[in-house]
């Protein structure tokens, strides 16, 4: 792959129902698309899944923005490589800035298997053709989650994710578990509590709840190791993980049960491949986490999520979930619960190319 331009747009699009977790309230939704093109007038697609404002991790959109251009972009453009693995070892020499590298990789993933003629999945070693995902509800009054939630039953989800606050935790598991008392149900408070909370905590022991995500900091291994011991729930880390290194602390700390892998989140495909290698080997429970995306990272996790350890549905919703109109054809979509891995070459769909540039605030271009 010798790549000779790397086009970014910064894009911006509201999100269909505005999401609320326990950070705050989003209405729209800024992405960075990354365009690679080769010495064939061949294209790859990723996408950089940071925010707006550095509340999930350090990095924003803009902070990428930058990462990319000075940085990363430099050290890829006219030079040669045969795998994607060599980007991933190329970027490596800089530190963090996961988001940033994970959207340049991604399309390189999907070039190199374009010019392989391999879908996206073939390549990273997937085997399934379908996956069952799940999907997530923001955080609202008790009754009205509970109403999306069988909206969602009736679309046929397989897991059930609910945005939480460490203030109507219990009110919120409650009222949905007196009218869904057996559907797989977890809860996300995205680092709302602290150690001091485990009393409250335990009390969810009760709703037989799936798995509690990231209850507490980033960082905070220890404290986590501390609450699994203290409930019975499964302890599931979310932006603990930025590393293969960060999974072997949490496993030999025995800080959680079960792993959310995010491709954005641990700097790429490459990154991801070697963390499910890992917990296959150690038999830790996997699933793929989902990030607001456009279809360019959910067809990507999709096919991430073809790969045999991944055996807990994904935050892989279909793309009628949070956009009215998505910047792939065809858009990723729900049949009885689960969503097809596309076999084509790449990503095995079209971007539309036309949208993102409508939708662009801004477009960068390098040769």
């Amino acid at each position: 792959m010798l790549i000779q331009q790397i086009e970014l747009f910064l894009i911006e699009q509201p999100l269909k129902i505005p999401f609320k977790t326990s950070y705050g309230t989003y209405e729209k939704r800024e992405s960075i698309i990354v365009k690679i093109i080769d010495e064939n007038g061949l294209s790859g697609y990723g996408e950089v899944v940071a925010f707006s404002e550095p509340w999930y991790t350090e990095e924003t959109i803009y902070s990428a923005l930058h990462v990319l251009q000075d940085f990363l972009i430099p050290k890829l453009v006219n030079k040669q490589f045969n795998h994607p693995n060599e980007v991933a070892s190329q970027l490596n020499q800089f530190k963090g800035n996961q988001m940033a590298k994970a959207g340049l990789e991604g399309a390189y993933w999907d070039l190199y298997s374009k010019q392989n003629s391999i879908s996206l999945a073939q390549a990273l070693g997937g085997n399934k053709a379908e996956i069952p995902v799940g999907v997530v509800i923001s955080i609202d009054e008790p009754g009205k989650m509970t109403k999306q939630i069988g909206d969602y039953l009736a679309e046929g989800y397989k897991r059930f994710k609910i945005k939480v606050s460490r203030e109507n935790d219990y009110e919120i598991v409650s009222t949905i578990r007196n009218s869904y008392p057996t559907i797989p149900l977890m809860i996300d408070a995205n680092s709302d509590y602290s150690i001091d909370d485990i009393p409250q905590l335990r009390k969810l022991d009760q709703f037989n709840l799936i798995m509690i995500e990231q209850p507490f900091g980033e960082r905070q291994f220890i404290e986590h190791a501390i609450l699994q011991k203290e409930i019975s729930t499964p302890v599931c880390l979310d932006e603990s993980i930025c590393s293969i290194e960060d999974v072997q602390i949490a496993h030999e700390l025995k800080a959680c049960k079960i792993i959310t892998v995010k491709p954005g989140r641990v700097g790429g495909l490459t990154n991801s491949i070697e963390i499910h290698r890992y917990c296959v080997e150690k038999n830790i429970p996997i699933w793929v986490g989902g990030m607001i995306e456009t279809g360019i990272s959910r067809i990507q996790n999709v096919a991430l999520a073809s790969l045999p350890g991944f055996t807990i549905p994904g935050d892989i919703s279909a793309s009628s979930r949070h956009w009215e109109h998505d910047i792939i054809y065809p858009e990723v979509a729900l049949i009885k619960g689960k969503v097809r891995v596309p076999d084509g070459p790449g990503i095995g769909v079209e971007v539309d190319e036309a949208r993102v540039r409508s939708l662009s605030k801004k477009i960068y271009r390098h040769a």
